[in-house]
């Protein structure tokens, strides 16, 4: 698996455009087979920067899902949103591989030495 983190430096004025912008990736990247794992809009602390995170089976999952976007009228709306808006300042964009898994009951046992 892997996961594409985003950070975005976000105009602070436009935190409502950004966070329906937010929504409309989310169930894309889902109807797109991905899972997305939401997005993080200011609240306290920097209040011009955001985060999203999503996770598709592989690197080259996620490359064919990215190849869909100029083709999806869906996307294409979302992506001319975030335009016409100018919500989005500026975005990263890094790969992970997640571990969403803690050690099980057995294994903690013996990393305890019982």
């Amino acid at each position: 698996m892997v996961t594409c983190f985003l950070k975005y430096c976000i105009d602070p004025e436009k935190i409502k455009e950004f966070t329906h912008y937010g929504k409309l990736w989310i169930d894309l990247v889902n109807r797109k087979g991905g899972i997305h794992h939401g997005y993080l809009i200011p609240h306290e602390g920097p209040n011009n920067v955001g985060y999203a995170s999503f996770s598709f089976p592989s690197l080259a999952e996620y490359e064919v899902y990215r190849n869909k976007i100029p083709g999806c009228p869906d996307c294409q709306k979302a992506l001319a949103y975030a335009r016409k808006s100018k919500c989005i300042v500026s975005f990263e964009r890094n790969f992970y591989t997640p571990v969403f898994e803690g050690i099980n009951d057995k294994a903690r046992l013996f990393y305890k030495g019982k």
